[in-house]
């Protein structure tokens, strides 16, 4: 609808100006009424052309430069032409097409003069009226872009928001299963160890079994207790309380070796650092959940082996965590794992500006050596 709109007023207006131009020639009583005729249909021709500036605008420039030279009725057209050709076309063709257009601006009025206005007049009014055509439609067509270049921007830019969204979440999921997998393994491991020693050794005397059904039931109760922290993580404000249970912390450590310990496992402890309650909350936390995942993995593949935990270092030098345990000696069932578990501890320490490694020890077993850094 715009564009009929605009092609109804430039038809219009072209046909006000042709019809000025004709009105000027029949006033000249030397103009033969044969070339009046022929005025008339060649302007009618260069404003019915005016419909098809927008699918040839070079063309339809080029053609009416030609007649305008001789036929002053289609100067209306001509003009409407340039403005078009400038609105939709490089400035390479507009400039060559303006180029011509100036070029040949003398011959009309020299050709056929205006009785009223000298030859100097009319070309110095020509000259200008196609310049200003010319860059009223580049005006036009720098306007139009800039709009489709910030149309282009905030598109671009909605859709980078939206895939910085999507990533933000994804991270986010990915940091919480990564806690649900340090914080779950752990419980839910010493509950399969011990579940399957009540399976396989149904005449256990009744203090070990005691003693296995209770391990079952603190982990389990240890696991729900992590679990409801977990989802408490992803509770909206407001949703429901917020779990007030300590984070671990480097003093924390011992309470783990211990449950190990009484869970049957063999741990020796080196604790090497002289102020572990001075360390910071993040290190702490940081290096108990690599504590945890290593005695996780060794319960898993090599139940019976003994675990070596040393702990160096203090404030400025850093803290390293070392977890070495020797090849299991007798024959076993594997516990299951997601594999991720190692994966997981090496990204925690590069986030907290650190290092870690794992593999084979050259005599057999598997060790884990972390680097964290401790600012002084």
């Amino acid at each position: 609808m715009r564009d009929w709109a605009v092609d109804i007023t430039a038809f219009l207006c072209a046909v006000g100006v042709g019809l000025l131009a004709l009105g000027t020639v029949e006033a000249d009583p030397t103009t033969p009424d044969a070339a009046v005729f022929v005025d008339a249909l060649a302007g009618g021709a260069a404003c019915c052309a005016l419909w098809v500036r927008r699918r040839w605008p070079v063309a339809l420039a080029v053609a009416l430069t030609v007649i305008g030279i001789v036929e002053p009725v289609a100067a209306g057209s001509l003009l409407i032409a340039l403005f078009s050709l400038a609105v939709h076309r490089p400035f390479k063709p507009v400039a060559l097409v303006a180029a011509g257009a100036l070029a040949v601006a003398p011959l009309q009025p020299w050709l056929r003069p205006d009785p009223g206005v000298s030859l100097i007049a009319s070309t110095i009014i020509g000259v200008l009226l196609i310049l200003l055509v010319i860059s009223w439609g580049m005006v036009v067509r720098s306007g139009r872009q800039l709009v489709l270049t910030l149309r282009e921007r905030a598109r671009r830019a909605e859709a980078e928001a939206g895939l910085r969204a999507e990533q933000a979440q994804r991270l986010a999921r990915e940091a919480i299963a990564r806690e649900m997998h340090d914080v779950l393994a752990h419980r839910l491991t010493l509950l399969s160890v011990h579940a399957g020693a009540l399976e396989f050794r149904p005449d256990a005397p009744p203090a070990e079994v005691a003693r296995a059904a209770g391990v079952i039931r603190d982990s389990a109760h240890e696991a729900l207790q992590d679990l409801r922290e977990i989802i408490g993580v992803l509770r909206a404000p407001g949703e429901g309380d917020e779990s007030d249970r300590p984070q671990p912390t480097l003093l924390s450590l011992e309470a783990l070796v211990a449950e190990s310990r009484h869970a049957g496992m063999k741990v020796t402890l080196g604790n090497r650092v002289a102020d572990p309650a001075a360390a910071p909350a993040a290190l702490g936390r940081t290096v108990y959940r690599i504590a945890q995942e290593c005695l996780t993995n060794a319960r898993k593949h090599a139940p019976g082996s003994e675990v070596t935990l040393i702990l160096a270092g203090g404030p400025g030098d850093g803290l390293t965590i070392e977890a070495l345990n020797p090849a299991p000696v007798e024959p076993f069932e594997r516990v299951p794992g997601s594999g991720q578990g190692l994966i997981g501890l090496t990204e925690r320490a590069t986030l907290a500006g650190g290092h870690l490694g794992h593999g084979p020890e050259p005599g057999g077993g598997f060790g884990v050596r972390a680097w964290l850094p401790w600012a002084a």
